[in-house]
């Protein structure tokens, strides 16, 4: 399995996003610029300017139409994925961690780090058909009960009903998307002991899975697979042996949670981690700047543990 390498970011990456299709891979970084990849054969298709901070995150509609990025310049924003242009700019007291379309792409949920005196929150914002339309107001908007600890990722559950949230204070919490309450969180006693680092959906959107104290995880839209990557602050590498410095993807079966393999490469910890929909390629992304394209051998279809 030889890697596409995909240089294209001048910083450490943050996050990895395919379209639906799967033709397409977006990908963000802490220089500000999110960019456009050919999922296929990684050459370099667009970049969207416009932010003035790292870029955290992003989410693709399902037509491949409209781009949201969530950044460290206070502002999450609405590009056209084809045009490259800026179509909305949601301006927030506090930078945007997260952010993640609805199913059919007319509500987006948006999270807040704290800041000041701002607490950490989740924002629900309508997306208008025609951009002419758009406006910044907040449909719903929920305050983390933890006040100052962040909350890292939000994401619609099924059919938009719940948004389910992770973050700083290791609970797991479940709203309900049309009145705000809040339905559910994980027990202290058995839930996660650390920060919640990362939260991923399965493809289905019957189950998700998450991360401590991980930089990245994704699930296998085929097999029943999942990759892990990180487990490392960037700040710690230049002390720590390369061999100890987790700079491989995992690769675990969900079910036996057994590992059945890893993926060196990067030169420093891994981030972002993504699994094309078609589960016949996956791509990673470094604290030192590339994208790695993986497309899987055969033999990878045909593991037996």
């Amino acid at each position: 399995m030889r890697p596409i390498l995909m240089k294209g970011h001048e910083r450490p990456l943050t996050f990895l996003r395919y379209n639906r299709d799967g033709d397409m891979l977006f990908s963000c970084a802490k220089d500000h610029i999110p960019t456009l990849w050919y999922a296929d054969n990684g050459e370099r298709h667009g970049t969207y300017r416009g932010h003035n901070g790292a870029v955290w995150c992003c989410d693709v509609s399902r037509d491949s139409s409209r781009l949201i990025t969530g950044s460290a310049d206070q502002t999450a924003k609405l590009w056209d994925v084809k045009t490259e242009t800026q179509l909305f700019s949601f301006k927030f007291s506090s930078p945007a961690r997260s952010v993640d379309f609805s199913v059919g792409d007319k509500l987006a949920v948006i999270t807040t780090d704290p800041f000041m005196e701002r607490t950490s929150a989740i924002h629900v914002k309508r997306i208008a058909e025609d951009p002419q339309d758009q406006d910044g107001d907040s449909v719903l908007v929920l305050e983390n009960p933890e006040g100052r600890k962040r909350i890292n990722r939000a994401v619609w559950g099924p059919l938009n009903q719940t948004i389910v949230s992770g973050g700083e204070d290791a609970v797991l919490r479940i709203w309900d998307a049309e009145t705000g309450k809040l339905l559910k969180e994980t027990d202290k006693e058995v839930g996660h002991k650390q920060t919640i680092t990362s939260l991923c959906k399965s493809a289905d959107d019957s189950h998700f899975l998450t991360g401590v104290p991980v930089n990245a995880v994704s699930m296998s839209p085929l097999l029943d697979h999942v990759v892990i990557g990180g487990g490392q602050d960037a700040s710690a590498v230049t002390t720590t042996d390369h061999r100890a410095g987790n700079f491989e993807a995992k690769f675990y079966d969900k079910i036996l949670q057994e590992e059945i393999g890893g993926v060196k490469g990067h030169f420093g910890p891994i981030n972002a981690l993504a699994f094309n929909p078609d589960g016949r390629s996956f791509s990673s992304g470094g604290e030192d700047g590339y994208v790695r394209l993986h497309h899987f051998d055969s033999d990878y279809f045909n593991i037996k543990i």
